[in-house]
């Protein structure tokens, strides 16, 4: 197979093993048979199994296939990106400090009230990873470029969604309230007026290690990945 099969190919499985192994069909029975401790194990291992050899192999082929744009002289777009990476910081950091009733592990009783960032999103870094698969596909218009950074929002969008299913399954009706009351969609519940926004939910020391990591990829960007990011 060309390089770009092989990139779809390792993409295709690094999401569908993602999502088979943690449905609301396939998790319960697996977590009755191992354990829920050993069940993460096993979650984690075919992850790293199948996002490895993704890296890998466009690592080894960047930029293949044909190329369907061209945006990296549109300086506005460049900044644009980088405006994307900076958020994507933020809500990934923010996503990892911040106790959220869907993450793993929280408690499955109640209704959990909206808090911080989740009052922008319910699933803050499944929408960073979907900002930065985002903001790479506008500068890297290679088919091959596309495949595997439209993974990341392929896996923020698809992932989230079925994390709602199984938090439904596992929660009731706490988690429909708290769905009903937040959003998917950054922003989304806070324009419709559902929630509001006060000072206390800022969530600083993810804007400043965002900040930070924003600043230390410019850095080391050409280095590690090439290209110039704002040059």
């Amino acid at each position: 197979m060309n390089p770009v099969a092989w990139i779809a190919l390792w993409a295709i499985l690094f999401v569908g093993t993602h999502l088979v192994i943690s449905s609301t069909a396939i998790r319960p029975g697996l977590i009755a048979r191992v354990g829920e401790q050993p069940y993460r194990g096993i979650y984690s291992l075919i992850s790293f199994a199948t996002l490895i050899p993704l890296v890998v192999m466009f690592a080894g082929h960047k930029h293949s296939g044909p190329m369907l744009w061209d945006l990296r002289g549109a300086e506005p777009l460049r900044w644009l990106t980088w405006l994307l990476m900076l958020l994507a910081f933020i809500m990934l950091v923010s996503g990892l400090v911040t106790p959220s009733p869907a993450s793993i592990g929280a408690p499955v009783h109640g209704t959990p009230a909206p808090r911080g960032l989740l009052k922008v999103s319910r699933h803050p870094s499944f929408v960073g990873f979907a900002l930065f698969g985002f903001a790479h596909m506008l500068m890297n218009g290679w088919v091959g470029d596309l495949i595997f950074f439209g993974t990341f929002p392929l896996l923020g969008i698809v992932g989230g969604k079925a994390q709602d299913a199984r938090k439904l399954t596992e929660m009731g009706e706490g988690y429909r309230k708290f769905m009903e009351e937040t959003s998917f969609f950054p922003g989304l519940a806070l324009v419709s007026g559902r929630l509001k926004w006060v000072s206390a939910d800022v969530p600083w020391a993810g804007i400043l290690v965002g900040i930070g990591l924003a600043v230390v990829t410019i850095v080391v960007h050409p280095w590690l990945f090439g290209g110039q990011p704002l040059g």
